[in-house]
């Protein structure tokens, strides 16, 4: 229900036979000021994190020449993404939670759909080839050079990012060629594609069938060649005389399955419910899950259990640290 200042946000121009919408209005998280102030510092809190996380993890990848692998080269990709794709909602929810205008246009609607979709697709591929790079480091040891090679690393990654481009443009197409004549409210604190076909006046049942399939292919297809790669890879680990070998293997997979878990389990509990019925506020607080919390996890899993990167940060610690010797002996 849009009211108050809600009403003036509610935008249309009219033309002989057709109304056509110019704004969409977002759902807050709460209609009183202090639980706003109180949204708007959590979210704050989870972004700086993500923000100086994954930051931290690019640098190093970039920085340390031993982090100059395949396997850090898709995790700064990953790094890279997570900024992305945090960006793209959390701070135009925050700027809405401080200055209780809850408003966005429809072009900045038509690219937030883009650009989430975008991120989420490439953040599934992504965690597909971490996988089989991982199968491939601990199962072919001697053939991965040739098999990770940079020429093949950097197909895989621009295959990704284009391929999900590719996919998010037919999504957002799809979506915004519908008549949205009912309302203007959004029941989401972004733009969201299941939400904006709520409230579409035209039959939504041929894109609700589309997006669903999509959904459902995707997640079976990343889901199903993670679980191979994982299995091969348990396998061979569990072969490994050394114990330091076995532990050295099991540290550089669990971050990842970690990461995945917690991606597509939230991912699929958002686009594979039922429309019809669900509440808001578990829309909510599931797409918190799925758009908020991972890309301010993943760095986090990452740093705190891979000793080469926190050895890596320890280097650049120092570094700074001569640097400001040297700047104040000068």
């Amino acid at each position: 229900m849009v009211t108050g200042s809600g009403l003036r946000m509610y935008l249309r121009q009219e033309t002989s036979n057709q109304t056509i919408l110019t704004e969409f209005l977002l759902l807050g998280f709460s209609d009183i000021r202090e639980l706003q102030i109180l949204h708007f510092v959590v979210f704050l809190v989870i972004y700086l994190t993500a923000l100086i996380g994954n930051l931290l993890i690019l640098i190093a990848v970039a920085v340390d020449r031993h982090l100059h692998t395949p396997m850090y080269f898709f995790l700064g990709n990953l790094s890279f993404l997570d900024l992305c794709y945090i960006s793209v909602t959390v701070p135009k929810s925050m700027a809405n939670s401080l200055t209780n205008d809850r408003h966005i246009s429809f072009s900045g609607c038509v690219a937030q759909v883009f650009l989430v979709v975008t991120f989420v697709i490439t953040e599934m591929t992504l965690l597909v080839i971490m996988a089989y790079d991982r199968y491939v480091a601990i199962c072919h040891p001697l053939h991965y050079r040739v098999i990770m090679n940079t020429g093949t690393c950097a197909q895989m990654a621009a295959g990704s990012w284009i391929g999900s481009a590719i996919y998010a443009a037919f999504h957002t197409g799809n979506t915004f060629r519908l008549p949205f004549c009912q309302s203007n409210a959004i029941g989401q604190f972004f733009c969201d594609i299941p939400q904006l076909l709520k409230i579409s006046c035209a039959d939504t049942h041929p894109n609700e069938t589309l997006l669903l399939a999509c959904v459902i292919f995707l997640c079976f297809i990343c889901f199903g060649l993670i679980i191979v790669s994982y299995t091969h890879i348990f396998s061979t680990v569990l072969m490994i005389p050394s114990v330091q070998g076995k532990s050295k293997a099991f540290s550089t997979c669990l971050p990842h399955m970690i990461v995945v878990g917690l991606f597509l389990s939230t991912g699929m509990f958002t686009y594979m419910k039922p429309n019809s019925g669900s509440s808001t506020y578990y829309d909510l607080l599931a797409a918190v899950l799925y758009t908020v919390l991972p890309p301010a996890m993943n760095p986090l899993i990452y740093s705190l259990r891979n000793k080469e990167i926190k050895e890596a940060l320890r280097k650049i610690g120092d570094m700074k640290k001569r640097l400001v010797l040297v700047t104040l002996g000068n």
